[in-house]
């Protein structure tokens, strides 16, 4: 492992995406005064998106550990990095906050509410106990305690042990990992719930967090398949370790969660159209019916049609640069997908796309990319005393 070095690229990727980052926050902010609705859709949109592809890469390390994969090892550190964002993100969702009453009819003082009936209404009232001001800001607290706290323990004994070389590092991950994944998971799926699905806080699924969090798995393959491919040449840098054998399990990966996402969203519609109840059918007639009809259509090729029978071809997930064509393409594919979840509420009519929005989306992405740079900066960009990097840079296909 002597011919990788600590990364000290920051200065050269970290400036220019905190600059970016900075002057998207600053447009979006402006946009705030012009359009506070369209401001808010955005931002949340932006936010949601970035914040899931963290989160689930602190699931993914712990997930690998949970299955004592040695696979991955040599790319673990490049999903630990992507992990290390999620602090920014308890700053940044304070920037909902002006946004409250913009986006949630639940919210006091609500501008959506004059356009409930009676019966909307008193439906709204009757979940007041959970849909309050003060329990959201109390369960994104809690939201964020368990995701810090689990992906600083096992980034920073990770970081450790390519210092000291202990072996009981790695017992500690693999003791902690398994523990957590189930406050993992319930914590990504209430925030899907409270983020998006109380958008329209008459409709809900019980599945709506596998949904976003299966999306936002598949999302974090394609990021890690593309710091990979561009991790390659500078003698700092893991790209160099890694074979055709790992990219073709990222490619497995990317396709298992094409297909997991189109399952979860067949079954939800499917479990929805069967019940037929007015007040679940409400949120698909809205896409199914009317100016949303061809993003919906639209969805069912793009986002697993095509996919699925592109990353069918074991010859492209051998060949690195063609995958990260098919991961640009997903991560693309990705916002369409959050955008159909988030701005039906705020025009049923038809699709809109407000300026605020690609601004709100690189200024979230920015800042957070940014901050996980500066955090990797003076770090291994490869577990280097792991005591399966070995292994793992010998990993061939079984």
């Amino acid at each position: 492992m002597n011919s990788v070095e600590r990364y000290n690229g920051t200065p050269k990727l970290m400036v220019p995406a905190f600059g970016i980052g900075i002057l998207g926050l600053v447009l979006t902010a402006v946009g705030a005064f012009m359009d506070m609705r369209a401001t808010a859709h955005s931002y949340l949109f932006a936010f949601t998106y970035w914040v899931g592809i963290s989160v689930a890469s602190i699931i993914m390390v712990a997930v690998f550990h949970t299955a004592k994969a040695k696979w991955m090892t040599v790319l673990r550190r490049a999903m630990e990095t992507m992990a290390g964002a999620v602090p920014i993100f308890a700053v940044l969702i304070l920037g909902l906050i002006p946004f409250f009453k913009h986006l949630y009819p639940w919210a006091p003082g609500s501008e959506l509410a004059a356009n409930l009936n009676e019966l909307e209404r008193h439906h709204i009232e009757s979940k007041h106990g959970y849909l309050n001001v003060e329990f959201f800001v109390v369960r994104q607290v809690i939201y964020f305690v368990v995701w810090i706290l689990v992906s600083q323990r096992l980034i920073g004994w990770s970081t450790r042990q390519d210092e000291t070389g202990e072996l009981m590092l790695t017992v500690k991950q693999r003791f902690l990992s398994p523990g957590s994944l189930p406050f993992l998971a319930l914590t990504i799926t209430f925030a899907s719930f409270d983020w998006l699905m109380s958008l329209t806080p008459l409709w809900q699924s019980t599945i709506y967090g596998v949904y976003y969090f299966a999306g936002s798995f598949l999302a974090a393959f394609c990021v890690l398949t593309l710091a990979t491919v561009n991790a390659q040449g500078g003698k700092d840098l893991y790209g160099n370790l890694v074979t055709t054998a790992h990219y073709h399990n990222l490619g497995k990966l990317m396709l298992a969660f094409v297909a997991f996402w189109a399952y979860i969203a067949f079954s939800q519609f499917l479990l929805i159209w069967i019940a037929n109840l007015p007040e679940e059918a409400a949120w698909y007639h809205v896409r199914i019916f009317g100016g949303w009809r061809p993003v919906s259509i639209a969805l069912f090729f793009i986002q697993f049609l095509i996919p699925f029978g592109i990353l069918l071809s074991r010859n492209l997930k051998l060949q690195p640069r063609k995958l990260a064509v098919v991961a640009v393409y997903l991560l693309l594919v990705h916002a369409v997908d959050l955008y159909w979840l988030i701005f039906p509420a705020y025009n049923e009519e038809h699709p809109t796309f407000p300026w605020t929005l690609p601004f709100a989306f690189v200024g979230v992405g920015g800042v957070a990319v940014g901050f996980a740079l500066m955090r990797a900066r003076g770090k291994y960009t490869v577990p280097v005393k792991d005591p399966y990097i070995a292994e793992s840079l010998r990993y061939v296909q079984p």
